[in-house]
């Protein structure tokens, strides 16, 4: 008998790590237009949003997006991932910039042919990047140090 519960033992401790270190993944953060709830501004959110990470869902894409100037956070704009940048395009997501200036994503996203970032301002000013992406994790090559912020007027 004692063997059958030190078994039940080890089979609930293993699913408990099992569970633990898949915290949040299945939960859905999406940004929106005017939402001031996100933080970090200008940090790599996929830090804490990524599998076993202690942030609210597991970001598929996520950024902060600034003015011309790189010091002050644009909001409510929009970000696009099209497959090209080509009249063929094919539109791959769509993810709104809050009101803090971040975007960010939990939607499943596929990068395996490399998808091209658009931002569009709300005064219109829409900017590409003209090499294509394979992740989505936009601030850890965006730091405003080695590489220039995202941004747009």
């Amino acid at each position: 008998m004692s063997f059958v519960l030190r078994g039940l033992a080890l089979s609930v401790f293993c699913l408990t790590i099992v569970f633990a270190s898949c915290k949040h993944t299945d939960e859905t953060n999406i940004s929106a237009h005017n939402d001031t709830e996100s933080h970090n501004m200008g940090k790599n959110c996929m830090h804490c949003h990524k599998v076993g990470g202690d942030g609210k869902g597991w970001f598929t894409a996520a950024g902060t997006v600034y003015d011309s100037i790189g010091n002050s956070r644009i909001s409510n704009g929009t970000i696009r991932l099209w497959t090209s940048l080509d009249a063929n395009r094919i539109l791959r997501a769509t993810i709104d910039v809050d009101g803090n200036g971040n975007f960010f994503t939990t939607e499943n996203i596929d990068y395996t042919t490399g998808l091209y970032p658009e931002i569009t301002g709300t005064s219109g000013d829409v900017r590409t990047m003209t090499t294509p992406i394979a992740q989505g994790a936009c601030n850890s090559c965006h730091d405003g140090q080695g590489t220039p912020r995202i941004w747009v007027r």
